[in-house]
């Protein structure tokens, strides 16, 4: 009997905010982790381990598992976004840089543009101005644009920056470590809003969401690249084929990890599809959400805007 009271007054004598962390925690939603059914908080972590583990074979296993169409894809992305000199881009999951590099080789060539257009309609300057007016381009070739770069993994992050300092990249550029379901950044901030092959790996999409809503400006725009759904049966069956037994073994030979591939083809599976994922976008406050498929749907684009 002594016994059982020094237990009772043990546990009441728990601070409330403990109690309702232990309820939480016993409580808590069950979410899948590929074909697993873990808790949020053990989701999180596995998936910052997969990243973890994977950071530094990414951008060459990316060109393996896609055979290099990723890259077309990202540049179609680029082409939907359009940017003008002096966008200001978020770039969210983008640890390895490549929508940022493409971001600022995008404004750059519209610069390039601008400036030959500018000069052709003067055709009374002479070699000393044309030659200042390439100077002055040169040392503000993003015309004030800039790109932010946020990941929640560092490794991530640390590749990134070594691809930027070795391919010259620095202008206009900053990286930004930050969890995409609460960043930090103030609200009405960014021109655009990106995230390229990332929010299926965020733990609470809808929590993204609503970020991305948030730290948007009025008038922003959303895009949203990810894997998705395909609708030909005869190529689904195909592309089921080749990702459960080619992309796990691909994993096992470039970057020494089956299981982190076998996570990222489950989670592809896992992941909802078009019409579902333009709903959830909606129901954060976007409009004119639409969506472009891209082979089939084996990728899709999702664009909304901030009204």
């Amino acid at each position: 009997v002594r016994l059982w009271r020094c237990r009772c007054w043990a546990l009441l004598s728990r601070p409330a905010g403990r109690l309702r962390a232990s309820r939480g925690l016993a409580a808590g939603p069950e979410m899948h982790f590929g074909f697993q059914s873990v808790t949020e908080e053990e989701r999180r972590e596995k998936i910052y381990q997969v990243f973890e583990s994977v950071a530094k074979k990414y951008d060459v296993m990316n060109d393996s598992m896609t055979l290099g169409i990723h890259r077309v894809w990202k540049d179609i992305l680029m082409h939907k976004m359009n940017p003008s000199p002096g966008t200001l881009l978020l770039d969210v999951a983008g640890g390895t840089g490549d929508i940022a590099f493409r971001f600022i080789n995008y404004v750059r060539s519209v610069r390039e543009r601008q400036l030959q257009r500018k000069l052709k309609h003067h055709q009374n300057l002479s070699w000393q101005d044309i030659f200042e007016s390439y100077q002055k381009d040169k040392f503000n070739s993003l015309g004030d644009s800039q790109v932010v770069v946020c990941d929640i993994n560092r490794e991530m992050l640390k590749v990134g920056k070594q691809k930027a300092q070795h391919l010259g990249y620095s202008e206009g550029l900053s990286w930004v470590l930050g969890n995409a379901e609460e960043l930090p950044f103030d609200s009405d901030k960014f021109d655009v809003y990106t995230i390229a092959f990332g929010i299926r790996n965020v733990t609470r999409v809808d929590l993204a969401l609503q970020e991305a809503y948030r730290v948007l400006k009025p008038g922003g725009r959303f895009l949203c690249l990810e894997f998705s759904h395909v609708s030909n049966p005869l190529l689904s069956r195909l592309y089921d084929l080749y990702s459960f037994q080619v992309i796990p073994v691909l994993g096992e030979v470039i970057a020494g990890d089956w299981k982190s591939y076998q996570y990222l083809v489950e989670s592809i599976r896992r992941f909802p599809p078009q019409e579902e994922l333009k709903a959830m976008i909606e129901d954060a406050g976007f409009f004119k959400v639409d969506y472009e498929n891209l082979n089939f749907g084996i990728v899709a684009i999702h664009s909304g805007f901030k009204l």
